[in-house]
């Protein structure tokens, strides 16, 4: 499977990451007072502009197959994008993405809910390790509603990766997020219609760029597992979290505090171990294989 090299795929991760930054970046910018529903839809709408040519010159036999799926996950890819630009307005960029990545974490009871999956020793101990990391970033004794809005965002995309096993297979990464933002349309319009605010057509030049740099990373995130294994360069992903609090230091005069360090590092340093563990045993069936 492998075709390009280890260093080749975390350096391609690396670049990725901060380019998913860069997408978050954007949406902050964004005027407090701008309309939210309506820059939803314009994510929406940028997206199904961008993809569509792509899958119109792929194969479409078979494009609306398990379209059931398709709709489960485009709404709660909905939901989740409304709530990570609230959460995005009102947290610093770091903090915000510090919450994000709890959704590996929330991934493995999901597994276990929907998939019967069984958990090691291991997951179960990084899960604990790290919803103490996202109590001390997210401090209850202080409620926060932008930080739950956070973690409402990292539940919804933990849920739509679990159910990407749902969708057809034969599906490309094209095809899918061209789906997963058509179907969600119409209640996305409904939403900004409902917001009877007036349109702010400026904020079209913002969605589309926020879409284009979230759609590279993906890209990215596609070419480099589909020549690599994924355990062994999964690892890179953290470097967004660092990104994120270079960007927010440099962009928005935001310095970390020590409980977002804290916090933080409770949440990735298991993660990276865990990876290693599971790349490790890896190792060791294939050696035993080989034998």
């Amino acid at each position: 499977m492998q075709k390009i090299s280890v260093g080749l795929g975390m350096t391609l991760l690396v670049v990725g990451n901060i380019i998913a930054v860069f997408s978050d970046a954007i949406i902050k910018t964004l005027p407090a007072e701008s309309p939210t529903f309506q820059f939803v839809f314009m994510r929406q709408l940028t997206a199904v502009l961008i993809l569509l040519p792509f899958c119109l010159s792929a194969n479409k036999k078979h494009l609306f197959a398990g379209l059931k799926w398709h709709a489960v996950r485009g709404h709660v890819w909905l939901f989740g994008i409304i709530f990570m630009v609230f959460a995005l307005k009102a947290l610093p960029l770091a903090t915000a993405n510090a919450i994000f990545y709890a959704a590996p974490l929330l991934m493995l009871p999901l597994a276990v809910m929907i998939f019967r999956e069984q958990l090691t020793k291991s997951s179960i101990a990084v899960a604990v390790i790290g919803f103490i990391g996202v109590l001390i970033v997210i401090q209850p004794t202080d409620i926060n509603w932008a930080a739950i809005f956070a973690l409402v965002v990292a539940i919804t995309l933990a849920i739509n990766n679990v159910l990407i096993r749902k969708l057809p297979k034969h599906h490309s990464i094209m095809q899918t997020l061209l789906l997963t933002n058509l179907v969600g349309m119409p209640v996305g319009l409904g939403l900004a219609l409902w917001e009877n605010e007036p349109w702010h057509w400026a904020a079209l030049i913002t969605a589309f760029g926020s879409t284009l740099f979230i759609l590279i990373y993906a890209g990215i995130c596609v070419y480099v597992y589909s020549k690599i294994e994924s355990s062994q360069v999964a690892s890179a992903e953290y470097s967004g979290l660092v990104a994120a609090v270079v960007v927010g230091l440099f962009w928005f005069g935001e310095v970390p505090t020590l409980g977002l360090i804290i916090g933080a590092s409770l949440i990735i340093l298991p993660l990276v171990w865990l990876a290693n563990v599971q790349k490790n045993k890896q190792r060791l069936v294939k050696r035993q294989l080989t034998k």
